[in-house]
């Protein structure tokens, strides 16, 4: 009878493949945004984690989509049968080659594991692919799966106990086949059971060769296995007992084994969590979002800068020597204070640089114009500005085109009158009202004229303020934004390459 601390059997889903690409890609992006980073990262943090980087990437050449299940036992306890029982072949079929205790052997289902078979020192005489054209979809569930059968742990030669001491983190699940005479050999549970405690979910025992046993046998050797397992700290590593002569316990086995593969492998779950620890000791390196840096602030440093060059006063001039017949002196754009570009240069960069750590302010204020420089770009660019004409044709022809008809009006109004009343020979009558028309529409002329220059005066303004505006905003996005936006592109990019990971996983 197969004894199992757990049970439960059904069908199951493949592995989600490629987990290695995402990984890999993962990585990669830290690694180029630590590059790009530059000085703005410790040199002592960029280099312990590079160096961790290397051995992350050395993790991923191996193949982190394989899920490998590692058959381990002592001299004489039939791991080689059960390897040949789980996959249904016999290597004897296989170019003559019987498996020994001496040499690793591999059973891969539904590729090669070229790159990882040759890490774990697999000869390439000792591989197997398991699967042909007859089994169709009999080993879909194991698709994933790398078989190990190992060297006998309590072998002679060192050498194959230190084989299996390098698997123990790599694997995704240890089977430990004992028989039911060597089940409490202190070598096992010394040298590797008392020490996995923190493995239990990728444990299996196997009491093999269970045949050899009387039936009511049974129960007790397992017992005896469970007590051990207990005292080693492992109470929740499953049992199962198998027998390559009766066969049972066999498809037990290749249960437990599926749902192995149907979860992530633990390769995986091993590397994406030392990519978690590189990207947390990376952590402090950056802030947790980019200040603004857009047109917002821009103008607001822009307007601050062409106010201190004196725009307004400029503007004003304009306004009030366009507005008036005569013109009018204006008045002259100056350099800003030097005083004042910092302060507009300080404001800027504390604004800019909110919440970034030191290093990453520093590149800012590194990087963005000097306040003599910034200075000297805002001052050629307002004098670039070229100050408009202050008389116009047209507004002063109706001008005084509405001066002579007022005049001559006046002139018909005083000659009408005096006709009117005896004075002179002339007619009274048409020369007053002649008077008036052109009275009238002189005024109106000069009312006219009036509203075009005043009209003319606020264009006049409007357009050198906007002019010069627009000549300060490019000087800010050259000198201030530009030089800013390339730090803070570094520095999302190695933000958003830490924070992805924990990103996609919520």
């Amino acid at each position: 009878m197969t004894q199992a601390l757990t049970g439960g059997h059904g069908a199951h889903v493949a592995p989600a493949p490629h987990d290695e690409s995402h990984l890999g890609e993962r990585v990669q992006a830290i690694a180029s945004a630590l590059e790009r980073a530059g000085e703005e990262v410790a040199p002592e943090l960029v280099e312990t984690s590079l160096r961790d980087i290397a051995r992350v990437e050395e993790r991923l050449a191996l193949g982190v989509d394989w899920t490998v299940v590692a058959l381990v036992g002592g001299t004489g306890s039939g791991k080689s049968s059960l390897f040949n029982a789980i996959s249904g072949l016999s290597f004897a079929d296989v170019g003559a080659i019987r498996p020994t205790t001496d040499r690793a052997a591999a059973c891969v289902w539904g590729g090669q594991a070229t790159e990882l078979l040759d890490f774990l020192a697999v000869a390439e005489k000792r591989r197997i692919e398991r699967e042909s054209v007859l089994d169709a979809d009999d080993e879909r569930a194991l698709h994933g799966l790398v078989l190990l059968d190992m060297p006998d742990h309590d072998s002679v030669a060192e050498a194959h106990a230190d084989q299996v001491d390098l698997l123990v983190p790599l694997v995704d699940m240890l089977v430990w086949v004992v028989d039911p005479q060597k089940y409490a050999d202190n070598a096992l549970h010394a040298r590797y059971l008392r020490g996995l405690a923190n493995r239990q979910d990728a444990m299996l025992v196997l009491v093999n060769q269970v045949d050899t046993l009387p039936p009511n046998a049974v129960p007790r050797v397992v017992d005896s296995v469970r007590d051990l397992l207990r005292a080693d700290g492992l109470a929740d590593v499953e049992v199962i007992t198998t027998s390559t002569v009766t066969g049972e316990g066999i498809a037990d086995v290749r249960e437990v084994l599926a749902r192995t593969v149907a979860r992530r492998s633990t390769a995986a779950r091993t590397v994406e969590a030392e990519i978690d620890a590189i990207a947390r000791r990376l952590s402090d390196a950056v802030g947790s979002q980019e200040p603004p840096a857009g047109e917002a602030e821009v103008e607001q440093a822009a307007e601050a800068l062409g106010r201190a060059a004196g725009v307004g006063a400029v503007a004003d001039s304009i306004r009030s020597a366009a507005g008036r017949v005569r013109g009018g002196a204006l008045a002259r754009p100056e350099p800003p204070a030097v005083g004042t570009v910092e302060a507009v240069r300080g404001r800027w960069l504390a604004a800019v640089t909110d919440g970034l750590p030191d290093r990453w302010r520093r590149a800012v204020d590194r990087d963005v114009a000097p306040a003599t420089q910034l200075r000297t770009a805002v001052a050629s660019a307002v004098d670039g500005v070229p100050l408009p004409q202050m008389r116009h044709r047209g507004v002063l022809a109706l001008h005084v085109v509405g001066l002579v008809l007022a005049v001559l009006g006046a002139v018909g109004l005083v000659l009408g009158l005096l006709g009117v009343l005896d004075v002179t020979d002339l007619s009274g009558t048409a020369l007053l009202a002649g008077g008036a028309g052109l009275l009238l529409g002189g005024l109106g002329a000069l009312l006219a004229a009036r509203l075009w220059r005043g009209r003319r005066a606020e264009r006049l303004a409007a357009e050198y303020r906007e002019s010069v505006a627009a000549r300060v905003r490019e000087v800010v996005r050259d000198e201030l934004a530009a030089p800013t936006t390339a730090v803070l592109d570094r520095h999302r990019a190695l933000r958003r390459a830490l924070t992805e990971g924990a990103a996609q996983r919520r």
